[in-house]
């Protein structure tokens, strides 16, 4: 299960049925879940946590120093969940103590190659990040979202759960959910009506959602004006919680 050629430092712990190709290295302090599938040429640094049954692609690089110039060598870490599928190429940084110290992944997750998820970024579950989609610093992807090809988001971007970014979109603010974005800057296009009916959502909850959209985004209201109408729309569609929750913790203001 662990090919010969593989280094391990002696502090890793590696679970059960672990398959690790060769050339392989795996750093200090690394933990390493039942299950997991690690293909050749993988670099798992260090100070890093992965959950049960992921699939690691050749020549990824998980747990490396962070890329900020404040970085001073502190302890900061690299948490990965369970049944992520990491392409070749990938490369995930690890926190920076100017932050929480953690960059942390959920579960469930597709990431194709080249996919970049710099320090101290908080992904939620079932997203997909198409090839080369990259994260700068701080940024939170929550569940259920669609990073097309070449799209990115800036530092401390929110995305909103099952919101779409198209491909070369590059967001320099929150992206509320369920929303659809694209271009440079990104800008709102409507719904995210083909993810919203494969997730099995309902035509009154989309058609609900779409009058929350236009609340958010045709009728010129102020975001206080827009929150009040939204608490009103809450009562016959619980869904809006999602907008009003989003907003009130946005911290970089909306897409417009």
């Amino acid at each position: 299960m662990i090919h010969h050629t593989a280094i391990i430092d002696p502090t890793a712990r590696i679970a059960k049925n672990v398959e690790i190709g060769p050339w392989t290295l795996i750093g200090p302090d690394v933990e390493i879940g039942e299950g997991t599938r690690i293909g050749s040429h993988v670099v798992i640094k260090q100070l890093t946590k992965i959950g049960k049954e992921n699939r690691i692609f050749q020549f990824a690089s998980l747990g490396e120093d962070p890329q900020d110039k404040k970085f001073r060598g502190e302890d900061t870490y690299l948490e990965i969940g369970d049944r992520n599928v990491i392409r070749e190429f990938c490369t995930f940084n690890r926190g920076t103590a100017q932050d929480k110290s953690v960059t942390r992944i959920g579960n469930d997750n597709l990431f194709m190659a080249y996919v970049h998820i710099a320090h101290d970024c908080i992904v939620g579950n079932n997203t997909i990040f198409a090839n080369n989609a990259s994260l700068a610093g701080h940024v939170i992807i929550e569940d259920f979202v669609v990073m097309s090809g070449f799209s990115g988001a800036s530092q401390s971007c929110r995305v909103g759960s099952h919101s779409f970014a198209s491909m070369g979109s590059m967001i320099d603010k929150d992206v509320p959910p369920f929303v659809k974005v694209s271009g440079y800057y990104a800008k709102p296009f409507g719904l995210n009506v083909v993810g919203m009916r494969r997730r099995g959502f309902s035509a009154e909850t989309m058609l609900c959602l779409r009058r929350a959209y236009k609340v958010i985004y045709r009728q010129g209201l102020t975001i206080k004006q827009a929150l009040e109408q939204l608490h009103e729309m809450m009562l016959t569609c619980p869904e809006v919680q999602l907008f009003i929750d989003f907003i009130n913790v946005s911290q970089r203001g909306l897409v417009r």
